[in-house]
């Protein structure tokens, strides 16, 4: 019984619960002949509302801890030989998952059946093959006990997700009757209602919390398990990146980060000064003729596709470059390059600056204008000393929002920038980023239990710090002028 449709049945007993409780109240109030104490429809939303939370919150709690006593279940079940000579038990895991999503797969389609499922050994079965058919790489053959494990995984999960199912069928049905027969015409059911609500909203600012709590411990513990078998030392201060997937591997993380860094350096050059003087053209003196049109045409630029802008830069601005710049200059003979993915990185960001630091500006009081005027100043001279100066906080965040995008973009540098790790200045020259970097090592027909998958993870969690910090320095700095201001 999958979780959808349990959800499903869950919201039909919940509209059937808000009918008859409804119905029941007026009918009650009728009969009584006293008024009630909310209008009939609270009554109805308290029947659905015990009908529906009860049951979900079951679903959700079970969502959450099934990974957990599953996959500990589960682990248990494959002997360390299964492991790979520096792999990790927990990417072993990752793989039994893989394997078993990959069954249901092959099941689905009608492959095998359910028995000769059961039956089947890896020794004597193409497990790899009969995965790959359905789009599931696996970079070795599958040891007989991880397929094994995949199959008890499988067993395991389906048990516990009919379990789950059907005990929350019971709450929802016997809550449902219960909140029903609790109905009468001075029952508070408004207030019932009301605090429902209030719970869910807590709860949805909750879900916040907890999924970046989440990113952290899954980065943090798959990070620690690759410090234990990679120095952390060579890691952070190398300047070499060499991954070989069959040992004397380099993984220095120094190549990728200025990489990353030197290509988003390059975009923010080319879109915060076009971003902000489109704003600043958008909000002062454009007419609303022409800001119907130019504000909506610059915005398609955010919804044109990242490998639409690949192609772009492959195709066309690194050629240019090459053919115009780099060539005749000796600087370099490449179309990808720094300069490549920056530009093009730039042109896709410029929506992000200009579209926020213009309903920023907009914000800024008329009365700060007036007053400006009022002293003598010119428009430009009120835009210099009076709006930009207020609206600075604003706009240091729309930057921000910039920089992020352009640091975490993959798509681009693959193709505009190529996939070389080196420090260099030479802006013509290929480089590539940490995003990068996190795909190539986590996909392909490659080992995923092994040190240089794991890498993945420790660059994933160097990134996620250092943006962090570059949002508290945005923070104290929006802080620190907008006291100026205030």
């Amino acid at each position: 019984m999958s979780p959808g449709i349990v959800v499903l049945v869950v919201a039909a007993i919940s509209a059937v619960g808000y009918v008859l409780g409804r119905r029941r109240a007026v009918s009650l109030a009728a009969r009584e002949r006293a008024k009630l104490h909310s209008l009939p429809g609270y009554y109805g939303q308290t029947v659905a509302l015990f009908a529906a939370v009860p049951a979900l919150v079951v679903l959700v709690a079970w969502l959450v801890v099934q990974p957990l006593l599953v996959e500990t279940r589960v682990s248990d079940m494959i002997p360390d030989s299964a492991i790979p000579e520096g792999g990790a038990r927990s990417l072993v895991m990752a793989d039994v998952r893989r394997i078993a999503d990959g069954l249901d797969a092959v099941l689905a389609r009608g492959g095998i059946s359910e028995s000769e499922l059961s039956q089947m050994q890896a020794d004597v079965t193409d497990v790899r093959g009969l995965l790959a058919g359905i789009g599931v790489a696996l970079g070795n053959d599958v040891p007989p006990p991880v397929f094994e494990a995949a199959k008890s995984y499988r067993q395991i999960s389906k048990t516990g997700n009919i379990v789950a199912g059907a005990l929350a069928l019971a709450l929802s049905v016997g809550f449902a009757l219960w909140a029903y027969r609790r109905i009468a015409v001075d029952l508070r059911a408004r207030n019932i209602s009301e605090r429902f609500v209030r719970a869910l909203l807590v709860s949805a600012s909750t879900i916040a919390i907890l999924t970046t709590i989440g990113i952290i411990a899954s980065l943090f513990f798959e990070t620690y398990s690759f410090f234990k078998i990679y120095p952390a030392r060579d890691f952070f201060f190398s300047t070499v990146w060499n991954p070989q997937f069959r040992g004397g591997s380099d993984l220095g993380i120094l190549p990728l980060l200025w990489g990353t860094f030197y290509i988003s350096l390059v975009a923010l050059v080319v879109a915060v000064p076009l971003g902000l003087m489109i704003a600043i053209y958008l909000a002062e003196y454009a007419g609303p003729s022409v800001r119907s049109l130019v504000k909506p045409a610059i915005e398609v630029l955010a919804g044109i596709p990242t490998i639409v802008y690949g192609l772009f830069a492959l195709v066309t601005v690194g050629p240019f470059l090459r053919d115009w710049i780099a060539q005749p200059l000796g600087l370099g003979n490449s179309s990808s390059s720094v300069l490549t993915a920056g530009i093009v990185m730039g042109i896709m960001i410029i929506p992000f600056v200009s579209s926020l630091s213009d309903d920023i500006i907009n914000a800024v009081p008329q009365s700060l204008r007036d007053g400006s005027y009022a002293l003598g100043a010119t428009q430009s001279e009120t835009i210099r000393q009076v709006v930009f100066p207020a609206a600075l906080p604003g706009i240091v965040g729309a930057v921000l929002l910039a920089a992020s995008r352009a640091i975490g973009e993959t798509m681009i540098v693959v193709l505009g920038a190529g996939a070389t790790a080196r420090l260099s200045l030479n802006p013509f020259e290929a480089m590539t980023t940490v995003t990068v970097k996190i795909v190539s090592q986590l996909t392909g027909d490659t080992e995923f239990a092994s040190p240089e998958t794991l890498v993945a993870f420790a660059l994933g969690l160097t990134l996620f710090v250092l943006t962090l910090g570059l949002n508290v320095l945005a923070l104290y700095i929006v802080r620190k002028y907008r006291e100026q201001y205030e």
